[in-house]
């Protein structure tokens, strides 16, 4: 079983991935563990599976344990052995929950990254959201990442207060904030300096601004496709190199755009398009066709021409 002793969350860049399928809609193993090793070669600080852009909804709990255990074999195979595996493992009561957590740490997960229940949204208060949190945490063998992201909860935004409040849980020790509000993000920072606690932006266009108030890195899904690109900001801005670290992060907020505005599906057509594998999501997604196509994969053209001379 993992643990946080093991592989530390150290500063960086995370990259949440993708879910790969055959023709047939099985789990694709094969690209699965190569896709883990294109990106633990390039650099990245850690592999997040059934994050946003993983089809975590789009999965049974037996898949989820599958790509979390391919996952970790190729890293472990190819010498990563000390890299996190964070594991998405949100879901709408605390029961399953914590069943998903148990099922992460076996499968080799080093974390889970969990967002807030919200399909009930509105008969649940903050201390009861804060109450699930901390009986996940109590019951989970491996550390938890609380994922504020609205967009993906029916706009339940948890508050700095709220997330200072659940860090002082020695369970949890971290957070990734996709609702990309730096204040929030600044004030988290503050509230556990000098803890082991990790703040993290969850999105690649806010790298810089992520680090400039002392957070700890990004967990993006933009990494998918420039991981180089994305970690090389992180890399620049850590070295002092202020001015090229922001005309680098404008490319990849242009870049990630495009990844914004057609989420996870946008992922695969980049990776399809520049890098010959992908594939097509499970229904009822699908690739766009014709100009929107085009459209998405000129989206990343110029992204695309920096990770490839970074990676030189």
């Amino acid at each position: 079983m993992a643990s946080s002793q093991s592989y530390p969350l150290i500063p960086g860049f995370y990259v949440p991935t993708v879910a790969f399928f055959t023709p047939e809609d099985t789990v694709d193993e094969k690209t699965t563990s190569e896709h883990a090793l294109r990106l633990a070669k390039a650099g990245v600080t850690g592999i997040v599976t059934h994050g946003s852009n993983g089809e975590a909804v789009h999965l049974d709990h037996e898949e989820r344990s599958l790509i979390t255990r391919l996952t970790r074999a190729a890293l472990d195979g190819a010498g990563y052995t000390d890299m996190p595996v964070i594991v998405g493992c949100g879901a709408q009561s605390t029961r399953e929950t914590i069943q998903l957590a148990k099922e992460a740490a076996e499968a080799g997960g080093s974390h889970i990254l969990v967002l807030p229940p919200a399909y009930y949204g509105g008969l649940l208060t903050t201390d009861l959201i804060k109450a699930h949190f901390r009986d996940v945490a109590d019951a989970s063998p491996i550390p938890v990442l609380i994922y504020n992201f609205p967009a993906a909860c029916s706009g339940l935004d948890l508050s700095s207060d709220v997330i200072l409040d659940l860090a002082q849980h020695p369970n949890i020790q971290g957070v990734k904030l996709t609702c990309g509000n730096t204040g929030k993000l600044a004030r988290v920072v503050a509230g556990t300096e000098g803890t082991s606690f990790r703040t993290f932006g969850g999105s690649a266009d806010f790298t810089v601004q992520t680090l400039a108030v002392g957070g700890h890195g990004i967990i993006g899904g933009l990494g998918n496709v420039a991981p180089v690109a994305c970690l090389e900001v992180f890399k620049l801005w850590e070295a002092g190199k202020q001015e090229e670290a922001r005309q680098l992060q404008r490319v990849v907020a242009r870049g990630d755009w495009t990844a914004i505005q057609g989420g996870f599906v946008s992922v695969k057509v980049a990776l399809q398009k520049y890098f010959g594998y992908g594939g097509a999501p499970r229904k009822p997604c699908a690739v766009p066709q014709g100009a929107k196509l085009a459209e998405q994969e000129q989206g990343f053209a110029e992204l695309i021409e920096a990770e490839r001379g970074l990676a030189r």
